[in-house]
């Protein structure tokens, strides 16, 4: 699709991938409908984004706010979009998750799972009549390059996005045929708040490399328009999700030493506890 062509909905807006995939999306010529929690946080970037537009009925951007994760959101959404005219749905709402899977507790990772996954899915059920009466239409998931790569220390976070990305497979080959392409971007880390120090540290000891939001909103831009059905990003992670996909048993050596600073990370927080909360009841 020709990004003029496109009117976009897009979750997640005013994170650090996407507020940059805002600002690509406009500068390719699409209109984008910027969908977060936070309403003073959303009309500010709507209007750093279109600060002339006003009141005027033609403008690019409008904005609705909505935690994805409360029961009602997906349809009340859908119906917003639906009235905007959308033929685009960029599902990129999401939390993080790291650390050893021991020390995560169960409201953490039921978040994790309903933020990233349910929520994503129920959404895109919600959409998909709309966009189905769309001569063209498509539903990008932005997931992560950990969609396709188990890496120590991300289990939670890996199989919400293994989880995203089948959904998107499957969806893809269930729509075949039909107006509607269903695609799933996977990045690698990003240099975002997302991020927090520890992630940091450990990118660091593992020498993984990040790249700038901008990178994932360039490769979005070229998805709209080829509607190739999966992109990874970054050298050498989009080689390891092939070597994965092939022989994945294989590859477990080669994540000693993401394993051990994971490790390490947990003895150096637990070392910043008083004794009486690192003992075990």
């Amino acid at each position: 699709m020709r990004p003029s062509e496109a009117r976009v909905v897009l979750t997640g807006a005013t994170g650090g991938i996407g507020r940059a995939s805002a600002r690509a999306l406009l500068a390719a010529g699409a209109s984008v409908l910027l969908v977060g929690r936070s309403p003073a946080r959303l009309a500010a970037l709507a209007r750093e984004l279109e600060p002339d537009a006003g009141a005027d009925p033609s403008r690019r951007v409008a904005w609705e706010a909505f935690d994805l994760t409360a029961a009602r959101a997906p349809a009340q959404l859908a119906a917003a979009a639906d009235r905007w005219h959308a033929n685009v749905l960029v599902n990129n709402a999401g939390v993080p998750s790291f650390g050893a899977l021991a020390g995560l507790d169960t409201d953490h990772v039921e978040r994790v799972l309903r933020t990233n996954l349910l929520a994503p899915m129920l959404l895109t059920q919600a959409l998909l009549p709309a966009l189905l009466r769309q001569p063209r239409a498509q539903v990008i998931q932005l997931g992560s390059v950990l969609g396709a790569l188990g890496l120590p220390g991300y289990s939670v976070y890996c199989a919400s996005k293994f989880g995203l990305r089948g959904f998107a497979q499957a969806l893809r080959r269930e729509l075949a045929g039909s107006p509607v392409t269903v695609q799933y971007l996977g990045p690698r880390s990003t240099q975002t708040d997302f991020n927090d120090a520890r992630v940091q540290a450990y990118n660091r000891a593992t020498r993984t490399h990040m790249d700038r939001p901008e990178r994932v909103a360039q490769v979005l831009i070229e998805m709209l328009r080829d509607e190739t059905a999966e992109r990874f990003i970054g050298f050498p992670e989009a080689l390891a999700v092939r070597l994965n996909g092939l022989a994945s048993p294989l590859l477990d050596g080669a994540f000693t030493a993401h394993r051990r600073n994971v490790a390490s990370l947990d003895a150096a927080a637990d070392a910043r506890l008083p004794a009486d909360l690192t003992q075990s009841p």
